[in-house]
């Protein structure tokens, strides 16, 4: 399946694998950690990025393609939506059906509430679905949650909400036992401990996997959990605006049946968004490891209704996505391959960085390589570098491959590249928002009652960058608190007389600012019809 010229590239890769087997390069110190970031990460780059005009964050910036979606208009602005006729009233509305969806739905059911989950594709059809490489907790004799706080703050660059990241690391250890006692498969040893990994960034062993199925097996879990509890679930169905009442209280949202084109009005007592990713809007055409429906809908809804965003202008680039084939640009190639012992490794075979450096040094690192350096290995699509695969069964032994990383493993086969005896190649891909609605640490926004956000998108959690692993690991723990929270909440809401208000003022701004995209907003579901969406 590989050209010629790459097959001379393995060649050189080959010829300097014995050499570095148990030798890692060094980590980079601070300061050209921070240079490094500086000239080569995408969120440095100013042409990538736009003055929000209008609204909370007015005067910050945000990624030009999200900065586009909040200087358009409702998708039903001025069309006749009867806020009088309800077709669903409950306690909680949960806008998203992935892992936070899911999980505030199982907690807020359990406390009584009166539950309904609306998605615009399907329960799981999520970026939950799509994590494989483990999920972070410290519950091991070696670690404890304040060395997990630490790894975290520092690979967030110190950015975090201290309160939010208390929260992550602290409630990690109860979120993995929630799982397991739902039925969540772990990876572990004979006599029934959890087998935990490095990832990068971290400092002790306590990511725990489900081989490099880990979000799809959380997510098969949550879902049936969600399926026994008959928790109500309209699927197909996207929420387009949130609706508030006299009071400025989020008062629930109105839907659109994804076939028909039909208007629903949901009431609600409490709103959680957890709408998940952005990495379909394809920010500065990079390809993406999100899911079909990432399309920033709830950071959208959630802005135009009065709520602020915070870090919305910080993304993660996973370093390793899917180079070549072509047939997968961008698909995730989990970092739990570097964590059991694949190096990255340039065209000339040299080992540039070290394995486990955070996310946005390493998509740095190998931007570099590719670019200023000239050491990238030519693909149909761009350059890639080579993640040194076959190193893994010559340090663990024949047949750890196909146990430890049994997707990617397949994943390549498909195309006719067995990842044991060459390697593959990568390059960054976008895969996730570092950034979102701000919330407070009951998961409530700090500027609309009864609006709670949960997962992907809240901002704040992890700063500037995220760890390997703390993704799974906030949905659980935040998509749990909400759900609580918002039980313990309707119990005392009032709701007044519901309007779409915000979207006639929303719209003055715009006027005001002489802001006319020709576009609507939410996206719902990127457009590929003339390549990647803009």
């Amino acid at each position: 399946m590989y050209t010629a010229e790459m097959l001379e590239s393995i060649k050189k890769v080959e010829a300097t694998r014995a050499q570095r087997i148990g030798v890692e390069p060094r980590r980079m110190t601070a300061e050209e950690k921070d240079a490094l970031l500086k000239e080569f990460h995408p969120d440095y780059r100013e042409d990538g990025f736009q003055e929000i005009k209008v609204g909370p964050n007015k005067g910050q910036k945000a990624p030009y393609e999200l900065g586009t979606l909040l200087h358009s208009n409702s998708r039903i602005l001025n069309v006749p939506i009867d806020l009088n006729k309800v077709d669903y009233d409950v306690d909680v509305l949960i806008i998203g059906g992935g892992g936070a969806g899911s999980s505030a739905a199982i907690e807020a059911h359990e406390a009584g509430a009166n539950v309904m989950m609306v998605t615009k594709l399907r329960i799981g059809d999520a970026n939950t679905m799509m994590a494989e490489g483990g999920i972070q907790a410290a519950d091991k004799e070696n670690d404890s949650p304040q060395q997990h706080y630490l790894d975290a703050f520092g690979g967030g660059h110190f950015a975090a909400r201290p309160e939010l990241l208390r929260r992550l690391v602290m409630e990690a250890p109860d979120a993995i036992q929630w799982l397991n006692d739902l039925g969540v498969m772990f990876d572990k040893d004979k006599d029934g401990r959890m087998i935990t990994t490095h990832g990068g960034g971290t400092s002790r062993k306590r990511m725990h996997a489900c081989k490099d199925y880990s979000g799809a097996e959380i997510m098969r879990v949550l879902r049936d959990e969600v399926w026994n509890r008959q928790i109500p679930v309209v699927d197909f169905t996207a929420a387009v605006e949130l609706i508030k009442d006299d009071k400025g209280q989020a008062a629930g949202a109105v839907l659109q049946n994804m076939e028909t084109g039909e208007y629903k009005v949901a009431r609600a007592k409490t709103v959680i968004i957890a709408t998940g990713g952005a990495g379909r809007l394809h920010y500065q055409h990079f390809p993406t490891s999100n899911h079909y429906g990432a399309t920033a809908d709830g950071l959208v809804m959630g802005y135009r209704a009065g709520a602020p965003l915070l870090y919305q202008d910080t993304i993660q680039y996973h370093p390793t996505g899917a180079a070549y084939p072509a047939q997968i640009f961008g698909a995730l190639v989990t970092e739990k391959v570097r964590s059991v012992g694949a190096m990255l490794i340039n065209v000339d075979g040299e080992a540039f960085m070290h394995p486990l450096e955070t996310r946005d040094v390493s998509a740095a690192s190998i931007i570099r390589e590719c670019t200023a350096r000239g050491k990238g290995v030519p693909t149909p699509t761009g350059y890639g570098i080579w993640l040194d695969t076959p190193m893994i069964e010559m340090i663990h032994g024949e047949g750890t491959i196909e146990k430890r990383i049994p997707a990617m493993l397949r994943m390549f086969l498909n195309y006719g590249i067995d990842m044991r005896k060459q390697p593959i190649l990568i390059y960054p891909t976008l895969h996730y928002q570092n950034g979102g609605l701000e919330i407070g640490g009951e998961g409530f926004t700090k500027t609309i009652p009864n609006l709670l956000v949960a997962g992907e998108a809240v901002g704040g959690i992890h700063g500037r960058n995220r760890l390997m692993g703390n993704s799974l690991l906030d949905i659980i723990v935040f998509g749990r608190n909400a759900g609580k929270a918002a039980a313990r909440k309707c119990k005392e809401v009032e709701l007044g007389t519901m309007n779409l208000n915000h979207l006639q003022e929303y719209a003055k701004e715009l006027e005001k600012a002489d802001l006319h995209t020709g576009q609507v907003s939410p996206m719902l579901l990127p457009n590929y019809t003339f390549g990647m969406p803009k």
